[in-house]
């Protein structure tokens, strides 16, 4: 939905609708050349939506701004009218831009090695909710069949997506077929599974695994019908879980060729993984003016109410930023964490702040208020350093 607002907030082109086509496109670029004046274009983020139309008229000369839809749904439109409909938001998001006309941030399509790697990491997150919902679906079967099953084995998944508890579920998917051998016999059938599955071979393991069998109590019988619900399940967690490490690997190889990737992983508790996410979501440093707009992109600054002679002591995150980078930082500030690494900058604030008995989620957001300001700090350093030479 397009609308033309002059300096004055009259409207000059009524709302109409635009399709994202070559053709319309054009059109509506031949249109605004055919307008007096300076044009600024002011698009409402959409999450991937609102792309071909900020493109086609970057590349067609016009300074594009992308604004938050927050912003201009706190923007008054001075009417006690409830209006929502799409021609009344056109109208309010240029009368925006007007208001805000020297303020506007000008946009610039993302690299292509970034915006690749946004992808995968949208990509990966998504697959990673699924693998989670799968493996959860599996442990409620094993439950049934074989309860602790998931308990038993820790190691990481394999390159290829492999996970040795969710192959030993497929093999051995009740736990009968365990118990009703001898341990001998269960140590040497383990001990041909773990080398024909690559895996390592201990003999207390088989011996834990077979006290395990031996003591559970199951709910569903050992016949052929268990045995499909089971393997199905195994099957379709294995292959979510390599989707998912392909993902993760192309997006490492992809970060890899960034300038600023060595500078990332070196922050402590960023391995390639994470510091892939986190650049896939932040993007480039420079485009934001200091470490506090950063942060207030990911939506972890502290709101503020205030009000005569009442402040309130502690308010809630605003969370009007990125709901993706917020994630990826809660994991990355959970290594800390658990870790505890000494002598490092963000877990002494962290525990600084503990000791001074803040609330763990208070605490864990300052930690990543700090460890977003080193980030840019850092990263834009280097990145200006290579800039100068």
């Amino acid at each position: 939905m397009i609308s033309v607002v002059e300096q004055s907030l009259a409207i000059r082109v009524k709302p109409y609708y635009v399709c994202h086509t070559e053709r319309e496109l054009n059109a509506l670029v031949d249109m605004l050349y055919a307008i007096d004046g300076k044009i600024r274009v002011v698009i409402e983020a959409t999450g991937h939506y609102h792309g071909p139309i900020a493109k086609a008229l970057y590349d067609a000369g016009f300074f594009v701004s992308i604004v938050n839809p927050y912003l201009v749904k706190c923007f008054s439109n001075n009417t006690l009218r409830k209006v929502k409909t799409d021609k009344a938001d056109s109208v309010r998001i240029a009368r925006y831009g007007m208001h805000y006309w020297h303020e506007l941030r000008r946009y610039t399509p993302a690299e292509e090695i970034r915006a690749r790697l946004k992808g995968f990491n949208r990509e990966l997150l998504f697959y990673t909710d699924k693998k989670v919902a799968q493996q959860n679906h599996l442990i409620t079967l094993l439950d049934r069949t074989f309860p602790g099953a998931d308990k038993l084995f820790h190691a990481r998944p394999k390159a290829d997506g492999r996970m040795k508890w969710v192959e030993f579920a497929q093999e051995f998917w009740h736990c009968n077929l365990v118990s009703q051998m001898s341990l001998d016999d269960f140590t040497d059938i383990y001990r041909a599974w773990c080398h024909n599955n690559d895996y390592d071979f201990s003999a207390k393991k088989a011996a834990e695994v077979y006290e395990k069998s031996s003591g559970s109590i199951t709910t569903m019988p050992q016949d052929e019908y268990t045995k499909a619900l089971v393997v199905a399940a195994t099957r379709q967690l294995t292959a979510i879980t390599k989707e998912s490490e392909s993902l993760r690997s192309e997006m490492c190889s992809l970060a890899e060729r960034l300038p600023e990737f060595s500078v990332v992983t070196s922050l402590y508790g960023v391995g390639k993984s994470i510091g892939a996410q986190l650049m896939a979501e932040i993007g480039d440093v420079r485009n934001f003016k200091n470490g506090k707009a950063l942060v207030a992109y990911a939506g972890i600054d502290p709101g503020r109410i205030q009000s005569g002679d009442y402040r309130s002591r502690s308010v809630a995150i605003t969370k009007n930023g990125s709901s993706y980078l917020r994630r990826i930082l809660t994991y990355t500030m959970d290594i800390y964490i658990l870790q505890k690494p000494p002598d490092e900058p963000v877990y002494d604030f962290y525990s600084k702040k503990y000791a001074e008995g803040k609330h763990f989620f208070v605490c864990r957001t300052a930690a990543i208020n700090k460890f977003l300001r080193i980030y840019y700090a850092r990263v834009k350093e280097y990145l200006d350093g290579l800039d100068d030479t």
